[in-house]
């Protein structure tokens, strides 16, 4: 692997901010470079390299925003069909006003109204079976039941948008979503080191999570998931998340770029045809703007980097223990995907220079 590739200044987060990363930059015609500095796991001095497998976290949305997009060009799901058709304990959400307006169309762009919980207990040990998914979100929207604004007039970053459209491809297919996505992206792109668990030979590269020992947000998840200091650090327990179609995915660096190169390439990888290039070319169109992220169907853009030059979308995907970035960059028709093993750390700064270089 290229140290030269991160340069000094991504040398210099590793090992105060994180301590791992691995980078891919890629165009449509392959991987331009890849690296990683630092270490997959701290106690067996692992290092990291681009084949080290991690939580997607919310980077699986864009996953299963893509999945969304295949089928509708199926005309298996209707973008525009009220979700309650599909999904009817949505009736749960008030007021009815809205909720019966709302499509997979407005789940994909995160304008529904839906509200965000912070999502930080829905874990459970990754040798254990988590909760049934349609009971999982039926309890999630009865908590959450209030539709903020008129689905369609703004965006807000959801997790239980996604979790909704998960429940409406499910319906949709009358498939488990984890076999959807397996069946409509994972496979027909070779990402076989990808997964809504870890698989044995996963297990060789699986990085180890970190959280900075002395911040007090470790006491916010369960007792459990911490386990073995490693100097600034806490080790944290394999995990996985309740809701698979948020943040379910695990899976290596290699993956996270064939995934990529496939939307560069307008849908399409090695002679398989995911999405249609008009649908690619759609998902990363931003068509509705919001306080925090602007939208299109599943890629986003920071608020703060609307006159960013090279303009980008991007899915960040972080939680606890690592920190991870796929981005596009239309006008370069280049991508980089970044994974590191820390719950927070400059990411921006490192796609950045992955770029730059």
């Amino acid at each position: 692997m290229s140290r030269d590739l991160l340069g000094s200044r991504l040398q210099a987060l590793v090992p105060d901010h994180v301590p791992g990363l691995a980078v891919v930059v890629v165009d449509p015609e392959g991987v331009r470079d890849a690296g990683a500095v630092g270490f997959a796991d701290l106690s067996a001095r692992t290092e990291a390299t681009p084949q080290m497998v991690c939580p997607w976290f919310s980077m699986t949305k864009i996953v299963t925003a893509t999945t969304a997009m295949r089928l509708a060009e199926r005309q298996v799901i209707d973008l525009d069909a009220p979700v309650l058709d599909s999904v009817p304990f949505f009736g749960s959400m008030r007021p009815s006003s809205r909720a019966v307006r709302v499509t997979a169309r407005h789940l994909l762009s995160h304008s529904a109204g839906l509200s965000n919980p912070i999502p930080v207990r829905w874990v459970h040990a990754a040798d254990q079976p988590g909760p049934d998914a349609d009971a999982f979100l039926e309890a999630q929207l009865a908590k959450h039941h209030t539709l903020r604004f008129d689905p369609g007039t703004r965006s807000s970053y959801s997790n239980l948008s996604t979790l909704v459209l998960g429940a409406a491809i499910s319906a949709a297919t009358g498939k488990p979503f984890v076999e959807v996505v397996r069946e409509e992206i994972l496979d027909p792109l070779g990402m076989r080191q990808t997964g809504f668990g870890y698989t044995a030979e996963m297990d060789s590269h699986a990085a180890v999570g970190y959280h900075p020992y002395r911040s007090p947000m470790r006491l916010l998840l369960p007792r459990w998931v911490a386990g073995e200091r490693a100097g600034r650090w806490v080790s944290l327990r394999r995990f996985l998340v309740d809701g698979a179609p948020y943040g379910g995915l695990v899976g290596s660096l290699d993956d996270a770029a064939r995934f990529l190169r496939m939307h560069l390439r307008g849908g399409e990888l090695d002679g398989v045809r995911v999405i249609g290039a008009d649908a690619a070319a759609r998902m990363r169109e931003i068509t509705i703007e919001g306080r925090r992220v602007d939208l299109g169907l599943g890629w986003f853009r920071p608020a703060d980097q609307r006159g960013a030059d090279p303009a980008f979308v991007e899915h960040l995907g972080g939680g606890a223990g690592f920190f991870n970035v796929i981005r596009i960059y239309p006008s370069l028709e280049m991508g980089v995907a970044v994974m590191g093993n820390a719950t927070k750390y400059d990411i921006d700064a490192v796609a950045r220079t992955a770029i730059a270089n």
